[in-house]
């Protein structure tokens, strides 16, 4: 069985040969993964089982030094956060449309890299991706104060700009389908670290509407959706299974009861991340990190589960504890057996290096 044909076990909702995997980072630990791999593309020896497509923001011009302009001609200053940054200004300056831009979903940018991806690597699950989907996308072309005023006082123009993004991501949609993948991603973050960030009932009034549209147009063609939303969002997911969602990231501990909602969900949605990045990665031990990945490699045995950190690893997580998680992943006993691997000894390898220095 490929590593795609096991995460199509874990969508299903069927019991998987072992907990799959797939993990992300943020520049300078990718850096470091880089280095001690020797290897510039990590997906293969991190051994990950999901194929990320596409630009999921649409960061293609640094414009200055720092300075990153995304397709929707937001400016982006990095100067601080090296991995997105913050927008310089609102493009949208009034509540209104009239003359707001919009880039052309077809941006051959977008697709150059899939079928030479696929290639690469033909047993990966495919997915690709589109970032800031609706919620992000408004408020990085608004500013999220203005925005989070206007449902309030401007509520038809924040439907209407909602709903050309949609439409957007919808036409980026169909040219995706145009590959061979088998899922399409949408990043929106919604919630805070207790509840959402604007409610329930704005939610339903603003985003429902259009995000059913989207899942939509990819359950339509037979494509699985897989999201991610920081926060505390679990009230949505009864909302989210019947609109189409078939795997949900970040699946943050500290604002989510994981070992109640991943069985409470199994079979109807499967959910991806889970090991702590705002505790036990970046203070905790190594034999922390060890004790809460085998917890979570045990409660994804049944299905339903896509091991990984609870977002993409941050530079205040320490190389000792990122090897950690990896090894743990790549030394399931269940995994070893399935492939016929032998097992790794990363950290060996690592305090080797080290000591030779």
């Amino acid at each position: 069985m490929t590593k795609r044909q096991v995460i199509y076990e874990v969508l299903k909702g069927n019991k998987p040969p072992y907990v799959p995997w797939s993990f992300k980072f943020t520049v300078e630990p990718k850096e470091w993964l880089q280095k001690f791999y020797n290897e510039e593309d990590l997906d293969i020896a991190l051994g990950n089982h999901i194929l990320n497509l596409g630009s999921d923001i649409g960061f293609f011009e640094e414009i200055e030094p720092n300075m990153f302009q995304d397709v929707f001609k937001v400016v982006w200053d990095r100067s601080i956060d090296k991995d997105i940054g913050n927008p310089r200004e609102p493009l949208i300056k009034e509540p209104t449309m009239e003359g707001v831009y919009f880039p052309n979903p077809h941006d051959p940018r977008f697709f150059a890299n899939i079928e030479s991806e696929i290639e690469k690597k033909p047993d990966l699950f495919r997915v690709f991706q589109i970032g800031f989907s609706l919620y992000e996308r408004a408020w990085s072309m608004r500013g999220m104060e203005n925005l989070l005023m206007d449902f309030m006082m401007n509520p038809e123009f924040v439907k209407e700009l909602l709903r050309k993004i949609a439409d957007y991501n919808i036409a980026q949609i169909e040219k995706a389908m145009e590959y061979d993948i088998d899922a399409v991603y949408f990043g929106d973050d919604w919630g805070q670290q207790h509840g959402l960030i604007f409610g329930i009932e704005f939610w339903e009034e603003f985003m429902y509407p259009e995000i059913k549209r989207m899942y939509k147009a990819v359950r339509d063609k037979g494509k699985y959706v897989m999201i991610h939303s920081c926060g505390d969002v679990d009230e949505l997911f009864p909302l989210l299974v019947d609109a189409g969602l078939n795997s949900f990231n970040p699946f943050q501990p500290e604002v989510m009861d994981l070992f109640e909602i991943l069985p409470q969900y199994r079979g109807r949605l499967a959910f991806h991340g889970g090991l702590s990045m705002q505790k036990t990665l970046p203070f905790g031990t190594p034999d922390d990190v060890r004790n809460d990945s085998e917890k979570l490699l045990e409660l994804g045995k049944d299905g339903g589960y896509i091991f990984s950190p609870s977002h993409s690893v941050e530079s205040d997580t320490s190389m000792e504890n990122i090897l950690t998680f990896i090894e743990v992943a790549q030394n399931q006993p269940a995994y070893l057996a399935h492939t016929g691997s032998e097992p790794v000894k990363l950290l060996e390898k690592y305090k080797a290096i080290n000591a030779g220095k």
